[in-house]
């Protein structure tokens, strides 16, 4: 059973962080590397989102699409609530 939190068919698309964004920080991050890397969409849709393209192409499709531009808009922009917010008190 995996621990990565479940992956909604599309990616929020507000103006600042939400609390999805901040639980799926590792999925934004795994698909910026698979991106990198010049990964299929498809097996990155298969293994980072959970969504088989060969079952859901649509939906697979979908999902890729707005979590990959909610994470190139949190690398680019979305870390700057993270900046205003400043260090957890747990982490001082």
């Amino acid at each position: 059973m995996s621990s990565d939190p479940k992956v909604a068919d599309l990616a929020p698309s507000a103006s600042e962080l939400t609390p999805y964004d901040e639980q799926h920080a590792v999925t934004y991050m795994r698909l910026l590397d698979a991106e990198a890397d010049h990964a299929d969409w498809r097996e990155v849709a298969r293994i980072v989102l959970g969504i088989d393209p060969a079952l859901e192409s649509d939906r697979a499709r979908r999902a890729f699409d707005s979590h990959l531009a909610r994470a190139k808009w949190a690398a680019h922009h979305g870390y700057r609530d993270l900046l205003r917010r400043g260090r957890p008190k747990s982490e001082e």
